[in-house]
């Protein structure tokens, strides 16, 4: 098989690395890639879709694999499906989804799934008066696709009024924040569910949990993610079971009710609030960093199983037994400004970990970080704590000026 892979961060080369232990996989291709992605396949540079999928017509890809949130909600999989190519992930439609939190939290409330209370709006006058009937802390999101980073957590009301006066002004997220969705805040834990879907059916991934925040103890501003882990032991079976009934089955129904069956990667954004799920968003594709965490616990013919999902013949999946541990290292100046170039040194990979390349460019055959999220390291063990050594062992053996990572990743399963 040649497989094409849509994307250029981490998310993307985890999904060539693990590609790359399918014996039937022959050549992999990335669009765009980045500087490491050459080192597992080809780096192919077009930002036309119907050209890469002219591409992939003429180069005998049996399978294309769409990472980013962007590429879908532009339409790409309607592109190549017009060609009679295997694409996995959703119709421009059922990417909605994701591309659009008004649509998604009105699907939720239509299919009778649990939700915060919400309103979404383009008025400040209603969005005020809603505010007036939460408690003291407002969640605000920007309705648009703001790359993980459109949602403002207030302390209190002016406050929430305030975020909400700068998305609809365009101030803060442009024509993204041009309506908002406002909601009630829910205290709780977060997870992060994935489950794999061709249209009528899904099979379940290992739960995993994110942490969003830039520093330990979950501090500091919100970014695209600094580390994950999986499978989480805060997901019992029946929290599992229940998401799968209440959430995953009737989205599944939902979607084709609204003749936008949903096919790839259905990613829930849980919060769990005394044992009860309640969706925080979806997310239509793998996250960003929980996929580099849950390839090296998919077993079998990674490749087989998304040519599977993509035709509508989606079968079981066996798991790995075992757990993962991904570590973010960011640049120095993220998430606040842009980081000048430093090249990447690894003096050694300890056995059972290794790393997911992201924001990186490659010069004379050196790999440099270019800024924002520049790898992940990750760790396999037989324990969440024995994957978070070697994850941390890794760490300890990669050098890049101004280079910056959490040290408490997986906390929460492990205090």
């Amino acid at each position: 098989m040649n497989i094409l892979i849509i994307g250029s961060g981490g998310r993307e080369y985890a999904i060539g690395l693990r590609l790359k232990e399918d014996k039937n996989v022959t050549n992999i291709y990335f669009s765009p890639g980045n500087g490491a992605t050459q080192k597992i396949g080809k780096n192919i540079i077009t930002k036309d879709f119907n050209e890469l999928a002219k591409f992939a017509k003429d180069s005998n890809i049996s399978l294309t694999i769409v990472g980013p949130e962007n590429a879908l909600s532009a339409g790409v999989v309607d592109i190549f499906k017009e060609l009679g190519l295997n694409i996995f992930g959703p119709s421009k439609a059922a990417a909605r989804l994701e591309s659009s939190k008004a649509y998604m939290k009105e699907f939720l409330a239509k299919n009778s799934i649990r939700t915060a209370r919400f309103i979404n709006t383009n008025s400040q006058d209603e969005a005020d008066k809603f505010i007036e009937t939460l408690g003291q802390t407002v969640v605000v999101k920007a309705d648009g696709l703001c790359a993980g980073k459109g949602v403002i957590i207030a302390t209190n009301h002016e406050e929430a009024k305030e975020a909400v006066r700068d998305m609809l002004s365009g101030d803060s997220f442009g024509e993204a924040g041009k309506r908002v969705v406002v909601e009630e805040f829910l205290d709780g834990f977060e997870l992060s569910f994935f489950a794999i879907c061709d249209g009528d059916s899904f099979v379940s991934l290992p739960v995993a949990q994110d942490h969003k925040r830039l520093l330990d103890n979950d501090k500091g501003p919100n970014t695209g993610g600094m580390g994950a882990y999986a499978p989480s032991p805060l997901a019992s079976k029946e929290l599992i079971a229940r998401v799968e009934e209440e959430v995953v089955k009737p989205t599944l129904i939902g979607m084709k009710n609204e003749n936008a069956p949903f096919c790839g990667v259905l990613f829930v954004g849980l919060m769990v609030v005394n044992d009860t799920p309640y969706v925080l968003e979806f997310n239509v594709r793998f996250g960003d960093p929980e996929c580099e965490v849950l390839m090296p616990l998919i077993d079998g013919n990674l490749s087989q199983i998304l040519l599977d999902a993509a035709t509508g013949k989606l079968n079981q999946i066996k798991l790995r037994d075992e757990f993962a541990v991904g570590v973010v290292m960011s640049s120095k100046n993220y998430p606040y400004s842009s980081t000048p170039k430093a090249k990447i040194t690894v003096e050694n990979v300890p056995v059972g970990s290794y790393i997911d390349y992201a924001g990186v460019s490659s010069e004379n055959g050196e790999i440099y970080a270019d800024g924002g999220r520049v790898l992940v390291a990750v760790g396999k063990g037989k324990s969440i704590k024995e994957a978070q050594i070697k994850a941390y062992e890794l760490i300890e053996n990669i050098k890049f000026e101004g280079s910056h990572y959490r040290k408490d990743i997986a906390y929460q399963a492990l205090k």
